[in-house]
């Protein structure tokens, strides 16, 4: 009698919001909770807007060699451009217009989005990093 093996596992994909990426490439003490995400880049969804407010901000703080070496570390994901599906599906999220975007992405990427900014906190399919009160 052979034997089945069972299906291997698909890793569950992650969308990281653009805070996340910011810890991870200032190095911060909050990086290593970010770093099994990045450990695994073919699991990683990533809007085009976030790399938009990534580069950008990385751009205009560290200057264009680190920008683009996130936009190389980025780019190893699969990258998700907007188009009017996601649009609209962003439209039914009461947030701000970037993150009705990358919380869109996300969903419909049935890919979990890990994110440190609060308004996100209890959504379904997100996984919140509480930063500590000052």
């Amino acid at each position: 009698m052979a034997t089945r093996r069972a299906p291997a596992r698909r890793a569950a994909a992650v969308v990281l919001d653009s805070s996340c990426w910011l810890e991870f490439f200032a190095d911060t003490d909050r990086a290593a909770h970010f770093a099994p995400a990045l450990a695994a880049p073919a699991t990683l969804v990533v809007p085009v807007l976030t790399i938009y407010e990534v580069v950008k901000k990385l751009a205009r703080e560290a200057g264009d060699e680190v920008a683009s070496q996130a936009l190389t570390l980025m780019q190893q994901g699969r990258v998700i451009e907007l188009d009017l599906p996601l649009v609209l599906a962003a439209t039914r999220h009461a947030l701000p217009l970037a993150d009705s975007l990358i919380y869109a992405t996300a969903l419909a990427h049935q890919a979990e989005l890990w994110t440190q900014d609060a308004h996100f906190e209890g959504l379904p399919g997100v996984r919140y990093f509480a930063k500590a009160q000052a």
